[in-house]
Order: structure tokens, then C-alpha cells, then sequence
């Protein structure tokens, strides 16, 4: 059993007083693992004294200070990686071998591109007559979600470390137990008391204590879109920088020179991918009329192939989603699917054979789906593929953009070029050109109801940084 009722703050762990008290529940087996309490407005008014105290002095950290930091963070963390990984499988259902790579390896990845950030950057440039000093913002609030836990929490705190900012940690209070085991490896790697801390809660009591805190300069947030509304309108009172990454519901357009069988089947495994829970996520696929029965029938017979499993199983694809909760709304989006005319190809309603027990899902396919429907519309946030038919390129294009995100789009053809040509009309932050995976030195973030700002490398360092003009 994980007991993390304790806050870190100021260096040190704290109980919490009258705090609530909640289960951490697996999502494979729907059992009480572990329990933690949510924090109070008194908690977090120490957590944001602790930190806007640390910042007097980690604001004037040099450069060289800051890489020796990271370095030790980046040391502590690789000895801490395969329990990473296990903390990251219980908290929200993510198989064992997908923890291991893509989950707890993102964490990696993101301190160690922030720390290629801060060796790059200048101490100053100039630009006309004047020198642009980039200073830490301040006081920051990071927000952080459940699906790819350890991943945005990572993206944060490492940019924050390296502007040196101080900051407080709000980590899911349905998986949080990636973000006390992070606390220990900074704690471990002597990050400064205050610089970093942490504390549980929901989005709606210490979420908004923190977006509207008057000595909060920045809420760094990750989320749904309607959550994120919420947090800009708590921050606007006091007019703080906020960077969200929030929805997506993303386009994947087949082009009619492509190996059918190949693309198509690669496109069902990226929707899936997670339980189908990532922003990112290609969950609209467009195909040529001409190829499109075909393309319906590959999409089912790959759906139907996946393993769905036991997170232990090494064979295992895809685990459960992350709560009942959310099993819920995905069952509840299929039926309105099904209900507005939508052809069910593959999956559907009700758990997998022998896994009853578990928030498990169906691999679900639709086809003969119109762009306007719920389940081409809405994010769903679990493994249902919809197959949109278009006619020629303009129209693919037009029905991509036809959304309110604009997170990532995702195009396939032989002809990389052609690809190109049409990445460059869509209206997404990101593209993956021939299923090209994520890269965590470019920048990561959306248009539209996707968010605002950019996370990852060199761009999520700016993030964390005003800019000073200093004329001569």
C-alpha cells in the first residue's frame, strides 16, 4: 500500500490537517492501493510562501549552478527508473512495458532536453542598441494530469529548474504517485528547500487556490479544455502568465499513393496507443473514397487483433483506462455514436472477454462516420478510431481543420513532399509526417481550444522567462 498523506513543502514533508482523505485505485484490478490526503488553502498558502521565499535567492542562481542541478536530478532519477515505472503502471493502468519505455522514459527525456536548453542559452544577446536579459518569471503553479504523468510533470519542473523559477507541484489526485516518487528524487538530488513543492488536490478547491493566488506568476496547466477554461478566467484577476496544453482530437489523413495495409493498420496502433488516453492522439482517420471499404475493412481487422490485458503481461497492448469515471464516458460516447448512425465495425460497448474486473475497453472502430457527429467532434479519451471518407485533398484538409482543436495532425504518403504540402495547411501545433513519433526537443502545443504557449526544449525554457530590454 502507497501511504503519501504528506505535502512537501520548504525541503521538508508535512501532514496534512483536516485534509480529505481518497483512495488511489489500479485501474487493472479496481482494488485500493494506496491513499493520500488533499491538501487545504493553508497548505497551499505555505507552499506558495515556501516558494516565493526560495526564489530571492534561486532567481540569482548562475547558469553553471543550475546545469550542476539538473545533472544530479538527471543521476538520481535513472537510478529510480524502473520504480518510476511502477509507480506510473499502478497509479493509471499504463502496461508494464509501455511504463518502462514511453512513460517513465519521457521523464527522462524532458530533464535531459532541459538541460541541452540551459547549456545553449545566452546569458544575454543584444538587439539594436539594447541587451535582452531572459529572467525567471517567478512563482509558478504547475498543473499536471493523469494520463502521461510523469511525461508533464517532467516538462514543467525542468524548464522551471533551469529559468530558475520556483515553483508548486499540483499532480492528479487520481495518479499521484509518480509525482511523490519525482519529489523524492528532487529531494534526493538537493534541489534547494522551496525551489520545488508539492502538494495534492482537486482541480476545482487547490487547483483554483493556486490559478488565482495573487503570488503566483505563472500556471503552467495540462488538461481537458473546459478545465482549462476555468483556470484562465481564476488567473485573469491577477493577470499571471497561463500556458495550457488541453484537447485534441486529431487528424490522420491517408493519401491514395500509400501501402493501405501498412498505414492503415500503423494508424489504428497509434490511436490506441495509451488506452487511446493522449491528447495527441490520431483519432479521426480520413481515407480516399476509392480505398475507403477497403481501409474499413483493414481498421476492424487490426481493432480486433490488439491485445488488451493484464498490465503485467508483456504481450499486453493496451491496459485499462484510468477510472470508472472515465469508463463511463467512453461507454456513454460510443452509444451516442451508435445512436447518431455511426457504423460499429469493431469493438463497441461492454468490457473484453475474461476482463471483467478492470476499467477495461473495447478497441472500438466506427466507420461510414460524418464529421459532425459527437464522436468526430468531442475528445473521447480512449481506443475509438473514427474512418471519415473524403473525396480529394482540399476537402481532407478542409474536414482536418473542421474542429475546435488544433493540437496535432498526422499525415502518410510516399511522397514526403506532397506530405508536407499538406502539413503545412493544417491548422495543429504539431504534425508527424509518416508516422513519425514525438520529439522531445521540438516544441509541443496546440492552436485553437488546444491551448496557448509551447512546452519541450528550448521553447518550454522560454516559457519560464520574462525578457528584460536594457537599453544603452
Amino acid at each position: 500500500m502507497y501511504n503519501y498523506n504528506k505535502c512537501y513543502i520548504n525541503g521538508q514533508w508535512h501532514s496534512v490537517t483536516d485534509g480529505q482523505k481518497i483512495d488511489v485505485i489500479q485501474p487493472s484490478t479496481e482494488k485500493v492501493i494506496g491513499q493520500i490526503t488533499l491538501a487545504n488553502k493553508t497548505d497551499v498558502d505555505k507552499a506558495v510562501f515556501a516558494a516565493k521565499s526560495a526564489f530571492i535567492n534561486f532567481s540569482k542562481t548562475s547558469k553553471v549552478e543550475r546545469i550542476s542541478l539538473l545533472e544530479k536530478i538527471i543521476e538520481v532519477y535513472k537510478k529510480k527508473y524502473s520504480l518510476m515505472a511502477r509507480h506510473i503502471s499502478d497509479e493509471m493502468g499504463a502496461p508494464m512495458n509501455l511504463a518502462e519505455t514511453a512513460q517513465a522514459g519521457s521523464g527522462l527525456a524532458h530533464l535531459e532536453q532541459a538541460l541541452a536548453a540551459l547549456k545553449k542559452s545566452a546569458d544575454n544577446e543584444k538587439i539594436g542598441n539594447s541587451l535582452l536579459f531572459h529572467e525567471p518569471i517567478g512563482v509558478c503553479a504547475l498543473i499536471t494530469p493523469w494520463n502521461w504523468p510523469i511525461n508533464q510533470i517532467a516538462c514543467k519542473v525542468a524548464p522551471a529548474i533551469a529559468a530558475g523559477c520556483t515553483m508548486v507541484l499540483k499532480p492528479s489526485e487520481i495518479a499521484p504517485l509518480s509525482g511523490y516518487l519525482f519529489a523524492q528524487i528532487l529531494d534526493e538530488a538537493g534541489v534547494p528547500a522551496g525551489v520545488f513543492n508539492l502538494i495534492n488536490g482537486d482541480g476545482v478547491n487547490v487547483g483554483s487556490l493556486l490559478s488565482s493566488h495573487p503570488d503566483i506568476a505563472m500556471v503552467s496547466f495540462t488538461g481537458s479544455t473546459s478545465a482549462g477554461i476555468a483556470v484562465a478566467k481564476s488567473a485573469a484577476d491577477t493577470v499571471k502568465r497561463v500556458s495550457q496544453e488541453l484537447g485534441g482530437k486529431s487528424a490522420n489523413i491517408i493519401l491514395d499513393d500509400v501501402d493501405l495495409e501498412e498505414e492503415i493498420t500503423s494508424g489504428v496502433m497509434a490511436c490506441m496507443h495509451n488506452t487511446g488516453q493522449s491528447c495527441n492522439a490520431p483519432t479521426r482517420m480520413l481515407i480516399p473514397e476509392k480505398l475507403y471499404q477497403q481501409a474499413v475493412q483493414i481498421a476492424a481487422n487490426a481493432a480486433e487483433n490488439i491485445k488488451v490485458g493484464r498490465v503485467d503481461d508483456p504481450n499486453t497492448f493496451i491496459g485499462p483506462v484510468i477510472s470508472q469515471g472515465q469508463f463511463d464516458k467512453i461507454q456513454g460516447l460510443i452509444q451516442i455514436a451508435i445512436d447518431e448512425g455511426a457504423e460499429l465495425v469493431a469493438g463497441g460497448l461492454g468490457k473484453p472477454n475474461g476482463l471483467e474486473q478492470g476499467y477495461f475497453v473495447k478497441p472500438t472502430v466506427f466507420a461510414n462516420v460524418d464529421n459532425k457527429m459527437t464522436i468526430a467532434q468531442e475528445e473521447v479519451f480512449g481506443p475509438v478510431l473514427v474512418l471519415i471518407p473524403y473525396h480529394d485533398e482540399q476537402q481532407a484538409v478542409d474536414i482536418a481543420n473542421d474542429s475546435p482543436y488544433g493540437l496535432s495532425g498526422y499525415v502518410s504518403s510516399k511522397d514526403q513532399k506532397r506530405a508536407l504540402e499538406i502539413a503545412k495547411q493544417l491548422r495543429t501545433g504539431m504534425v508527424h509526417i509518416n508516422g513519425a513519433g514525438v520529439d522531445s526537443a521540438a516544441p509541443f502545443g496546440g492552436y485553437k481550444q488546444s491551448g496557448n504557449g509551447r512546452e519541450w526544449g528550448e521553447y518550454g525554457l522560454e516559457e519560464f522567462q520574462e525578457v528584460k530590454a536594457v537599453m544603452l
